[in-house]
């Protein structure tokens, strides 16, 4: 038994104890607690390192170390301590995100040896809700993507990505993983869209999933049909899939400087609970 604040690398058996912190906060960890159900702790199957801050021998704050580094639940010495050991083992990762107030004081204790970053998000609203539009009417045409429409819907996943990052999910490994991606969430039913002609008009995924609460991503529009509506009409009809089929609980984050998806959220019934913030490398 751990009696002092300590750190360390969570295993298997720590399953029980890692999901009652996500648990404790189950819209802001959505992501990571979506990962955690699907692959356990063994970092081959996650993806990368579950790190555990105990205090008086019990796991209070966790941080996912993978493609993304996440701060869960993390007190101010929590961060430290992670913070110690990300400088340790160095930069493995392709962005921190995370809860706003744990994730500013994360960087500024990074940013020495890690940065500078290529972009640094520092409020992104968290936000949420528990019903269907009553304002919006949702779009009959938006629908799960079938899994034969592959070729159609990935130009406007890449044309989102590149927008929403700054950066082509095409570069590196040509797109593989990214389109290993979209195809898993096509498979599953969780990416949706309103396909006209042959082309993509609006889209949302479902990007992570679990009993508790699920996330939207990749909200896109075509240029040619943006201030039309149709963000507020699609994700109407997003929510209610989402709520009728995965959890009870859909959420979703945006750049503060977005601000007219921030309004058509609202306008849709979503509502600010929290923020996150981004740092990209």
């Amino acid at each position: 038994m751990l009696t002092q604040s300590s750190t360390r690398v969570l295993e298997p058996a720590d399953l029980g104890a890692a999901l009652a912190v996500l648990r404790s906060a189950p819209v802001e960890n959505a992501f990571v607690t979506a990962r955690v159900q699907a692959a356990g702790l063994d970092p081959w199957r996650l993806g990368g390192e579950m790190w555990g801050w105990y205090s008086e021998g019990r796991l209070r704050s966790l941080c996912y170390a993978g493609a993304n580094l996440v701060p869960i639940c993390a007190t101010p010495e929590a961060v430290r301590a992670f913070a110690d050991r990300a400088r340790r083992v160095g930069r493995r990762c392709s962005s921190i995100v995370g809860p706003a107030e744990p994730t500013a004081l994360l960087w500024s204790l990074l940013e020495p040896g890690w940065g500078p970053a290529r972009d640094v998000r520092p409020h992104q609203p968290l936000m949420a809700s528990e019903k269907p539009s009553v304002d919006v009417t949702a779009d009959p045409y938006v629908r799960r993507v079938r899994k034969d429409e592959m070729d159609v819907i990935m130009p406007a996943c890449v044309a989102m990505f590149t927008e929403e990052v700054g950066v082509s999910p095409l570069a590196g490994d040509g797109g593989l993983l990214y389109q290993a991606r979209v195809a898993e969430l096509v498979g599953s039913g969780r990416a949706f869209a309103r396909i006209d002609d042959g082309k993509v008009v609006f889209k949302a995924e479902i990007g992570a999933a679990t009993r508790e609460a699920c996330q939207i991503q990749g909200v896109w529009v075509a240029p040619e049909h943006r201030g039309k509506g149709l963000s507020e009409t699609g994700m109407a009809a997003v929510l209610r899939y989402a709520l009728a089929d995965v959890a009870p609980v859909v959420s979703l984050y945006v750049n503060d400087y977005n601000v007219p998806a921030r309004a058509a959220y609202r306008r849709v019934g979503f509502q600010e609970v929290g923020a996150f913030m981004s740092v990209l490398f």
